[in-house]
């Protein structure tokens, strides 16, 4: 997410409305709707050192309630089973336990958390349950359990809950602007009059402008190098940018950063490790290995990821961290590389820059947080599927199937449209560029906060692609009576089948993607370089009174006027006739 969306300095704020007429109204103040984070801690991608950063042990076929002590009292939702297509359908009531876990493990700690039993973050310290009760008012109950969790955990904390804003790069670099002071005091206000709301609305444009403008000037001392695969010449630029950043001295020491490199380079001849701790003995404590494991434990111990590669290495990195993303510059070595800005001939200047006195400006790139739903053939919900963080795309298609697609698409628990197509596209800002353009979709800046609709080969000529507001909760269900089932991938990755009955949720990420931009007008110089935006194959010649002859004015004195200055077919060329044009002249013999 950009940093120019309000959903990109937190996740979206609403309230649980009570589950009846009966239940008290408490006011429309901002708290976090849980249900709009998500991303699977258990799913193949996630390595098993997730759970334990929580504190406890969590078996990938148990619930959330096992973490430990009894389980809570089981919310039951009754889901009637549906043949067609209906409106105001709620997609789901449960908080998914992916959201909780990646919540938790965001927040800063200074020591490894004891266990979280579920039971206990359902009631208040007296043993009270605190809030209305019904399977409506879960994620406001779970938010407040979640916000005395972290007072009792003596973590750094506002009036608002942890689950506000786990980014790694506010928590890092959060004194540009003092975010927190700007969400107190929407949060104090329970009404707000018109005047206040355009205030606030202000405000947090020009927060976002600040954040934009403001380098970040902090010390980088630990920098992870994400290599293209499949390449082998890129694995000795590796080695001597690894060396580089050891023996430059930084920060008041002879010697450099911190250096992590893939894992799979320990044993490569042609990264050469032994070479390059023989140049000094102190380079064994500072030449480490990356794995994926670390990369979903431990995001802040990175201070900065270079990526040596083209757009699919950014999308590798994206997928790497599935939480809170460390700053990324990213070097053009790739094919055609829209993200990649940064010449790799040019690196020492780039890093001194950045890791300089000048520092970096962040760009927030928006994701995508991608849920997937199953229900059995009865129509109940039989829990939370994968869930991945998204930096392109979200491509829901047929697959092998010869029908059509059917699908149900909704906008915040509200029926939009039966999509008919060979599929759609949901695509960031970021991923316009990609599928969404071929399908037809347009060019949408990353600063703008938006979610791309884009169908493929619809069925009807109507259907023409469309941007969404960021705030949105969309929904994509795979009807009951469909002819067949359809086929989703994140990020060209993860390609996974819904059945009949099973639907995707998706929402605005509260992990965005920074990037370390270099101009300010880099993305339409990267659209311009890739694609040749609105460039032709030669410039309109100007009108010119000096005649020009092989690149150098005329000396000729008779070459400063034309001999033929305008097109006699219309206007007149002829000294003193006023109809002496073609034209002109048949119209006057006309009478006209």
């Amino acid at each position: 997410m950009t940093i120019a969306s309000p959903t990109a300095l937190h996740p979206v704020l609403a309230d649980a409305e009570p589950a009846d007429d009966k239940a008290v109204h408490r006011p429309r103040t901002l708290s976090v709707n849980t249900s709009k984070a998500t991303r699977g801690a258990d799913d193949s991608l996630t390595p098993p050192t997730a759970t334990p950063a929580l504190g406890g042990s969590c078996p990938e076929s148990s619930s959330a309630s096992t973490l430990s002590g009894p389980a809570p009292p089981p919310i039951a939702v009754a889901h009637a089973p549906h043949h067609g297509h209906r409106r105001s359908a709620p997609s789901h009531d449960s908080i998914p336990r992916r959201t909780i876990i990646k919540a938790l493990a965001s927040v800063a700690r200074k020591k490894k958390p004891e266990a979280l039993p579920l039971d206990s973050m359902f009631m208040s310290q007296n043993g009270v349950r605190t809030g209305p009760s019904g399977s409506a008012a879960s994620p406001m109950r779970l938010a407040d359990a979640l916000h005395d969790l972290a007072k009792r955990q003596s973590t750094p904390s506002t009036a608002l809950t942890v689950l506000q804003s786990p980014c790694f790069y506010h928590q890092r670099f959060d004194d540009a602007v003092d975010i927190q002071k700007v969400l107190e005091e929407i949060k104090n206000d329970e009404s707000m009059s018109h005047s206040r709301l355009v205030q606030t609305a202000t405000g947090v444009r020009e927060v976002s402008k600040q954040l934009q403008r403001r380098p970040i000037k902090r010390a980088v001392r630990n920098v992870m190098i994400v290599t293209k695969a499949r390449d082998n010449q890129l694995v000795h630029l590796t080695r001597e940018l690894a060396a580089w950043l050891l023996r430059t001295p930084r920060y008041g020491s002879d010697v450099g950063v911190n250096v992590f490199v893939d894992a799979k380079l320990r044993s490569s001849k042609r990264f050469d490790a032994p070479g390059i701790l023989a140049q000094d003995v102190r380079y064994e404590n500072m030449l480490k290995y990356w794995t994926p494991d670390l990369c979903w434990s431990q995001p802040e111990r990175f201070d900065l990821v270079l990526t040596l590669g083209g757009d699919g290495t950014v999308l590798f990195t994206s997928w790497l961290f599935q939480r809170v993303v460390p700053p990324l510059l990213s070097f053009s070595l790739g094919s055609l590389g829209f993200m990649t800005t940064f010449e790799f001939d040019k690196y020492k200047e780039h890093l001194n820059r950045v890791m300089g006195d000048e520092g970096m400006k962040i760009n927030l790139r928006m994701r995508f947080t991608c849920t997937v739903w199953r229900h059995d053939s009865r129509g109940q919900q039989m829990g939370e599927g994968e869930q991945f963080e998204v930096l392109n795309e979200l491509v829901i298609d047929r697959g092998p199937s010869p029908y059509v697609s059917n699908l149900e698409l909704y906008g915040d628990d509200e029926l939009l449209t039966v999509v008919q197509a060979d599929g759609c596209i949901f695509s960031t800002p970021t991923g316009s560029t990609a599928y969404s353009l071929s399908a037809g979709g347009s060019l949408v800046h990353p600063d703008i906060p938006a979610i791309l609709l884009t169908p493929i080969c619809p069925h009807t000529l109507s259907f023409r692609p469309m941007v969404l507001s960021d705030t949105m909760a969309l929904r994509v269900a795979v009807p009951r009576n469909s002819r067949a089932t359809a086929y989703c991938a994140f990020d060209g990755k993860g390609r996974i089948e819904l059945r009949q009955g099973d639907h995707v949720t998706i929402t605005a990420s509260q992990y965005p993607f920074p990037t370390v931009t270099r101009t300010d007008t880099e993305w339409f110089d990267s659209i311009s370089r890739t694609l040749r935006w609105n460039v032709r194959a030669a410039a309109q010649k100007p009108f010119d009174t000096k005649c020009i002859t092989d690149g150098a004015p005329s000396q000729d004195e008779d070459d400063n006027c034309w001999d033929i200055d305008q097109d006699s077919a219309y206007y007149p060329s002829e000294e003193g006739s006023v109809s002496a044009s073609p034209v002109r002249r048949q119209m006057s013999m006309l009478g006209l």
